[in-house]
């Protein structure tokens, strides 16, 4: 007999301003155990040196975290030109240092060089996986290791103040996998000079921004109040530009089991509405499926005719 999962069963996401000096696996816990959640997830780290949008999912949100992740990042942050340190970040050790300091005009110069489809290599102190073991625990115990670049893609990265010639802020937005540590890094190799991130805040991932944000000390001060329930949001915000369909209360009952269903004329036709081009192949297209009142009911693939669930979601009314 399985065990019953402790916790109630509290569903949807969660857009947390984390504070600073918080590690994201320690506020994900802080804020399953305020809603008493029976499972939770997050939608991307975030360093303990950063603050900003930590998307938390809890109990069946969790299904949509890959797809929260695959969004646009935006982030906020100052980089300290002159020193290299060990985690890219003012949390490391100082490797090196470097007199030069670049001017704005240089700096706006190669920025574009930084914008686009570009390879980069990760930090060393990051959460990638070498030979089964992080990387960063590798680094902690000074282990000899190589990180290959990896292609990113930083859709744009605009210069928005330089305060001082040992500080500039900039504000980037980035694809899945970037690391803006060894963006700033990368950016002041080619400037001629050494740097590190000193400060760091994330404004958005995917559809979740800082506007719609709480803080942990709000979060917290709510307790298990009804009032806490205010700020969790749909399952679905995750999957915003997924094409959607609403199903019949049969149709919800066979896919909660996992079996498919055939498409009717009416989903066909809604489906090809983003398709104006006759004869366009809905084959392998992943689809969003809810009851008529909006409550998801799986995620499915067009296939030979049919829906295919591959991601469904069971779960009971939210406390």
């Amino acid at each position: 007999m399985a065990r019953k999962r402790k916790g109630t069963p509290v569903h949807g996401w969660v857009v947390l301003d984390k504070p600073k000096g918080l590690a994201s696996t320690l506020a994900v816990t802080k804020v399953r155990r305020l809603f008493d959640a029976q499972k939770a997830g997050h939608a991307g780290t975030l360093d303990p040196l950063a603050t900003g949008v930590l998307a938390i999912a809890l109990g069946e949100a969790t299904k949509t975290v890959p797809y929260a992740m695959d969004g646009e990042k935006l982030y906020r942050f100052t980089a300290c030109w002159g020193e290299a340190r060990d985690t890219d970040d003012a949390e490391g050790s100082v490797v090196a240092r470097s007199p030069e300091r670049p001017s704005e005009a240089q700096i706006r110069a190669q920025l574009p060089q930084f914008i686009g489809e570009i390879l980069q290599v990760p930090p060393a102190y990051s959460a990638i996986k070498v030979a089964g073991e992080r990387a960063y625990d590798l680094a902690r115990e000074g282990e000899d290791f190589s990180l290959g670049p990896r292609p990113i893609f930083v859709r744009d990265a605009r210069l928005v103040e330089r305060p001082d010639p040992d500080h500039a802020v900039f504000e980037l937005s980035c694809g899945k996998g970037s690391y803006v540590r060894a963006w700033v890094r990368d950016l002041a190799l080619a400037l001629g000079t050494l740097g590190h991130v000193s400060e760091l805040r994330r404004l958005r991932v995917g559809p979740f921004s800082i506007e719609s944000a709480i803080s942990l000390e709000k979060l917290e001060a709510l307790g298990h109040s009804p009032a806490a329930l205010e700020h969790l949001r749909p399952i679905a915000t995750a999957l915003d530009g997924i094409p959607a369909l609403a199903v019949t209360g049969p149709d919800s009952v066979r896919l909660r089991t996992g079996s498919p269903i055939l498409i009717r004329a009416p989903h066909f036709a809604h489906l090809m509405q983003g398709h104006p081009e006759p004869g366009t192949d809905l084959q392998g297209l992943t689809v969003l499926l809810s009851t008529a009142q909006g409550e998801p009911v799986a995620l499915a693939l067009v296939a030979q005719g049919e829906l295919r669930p591959f991601r469904v979601f069971n779960y009971g009314p939210s406390p």
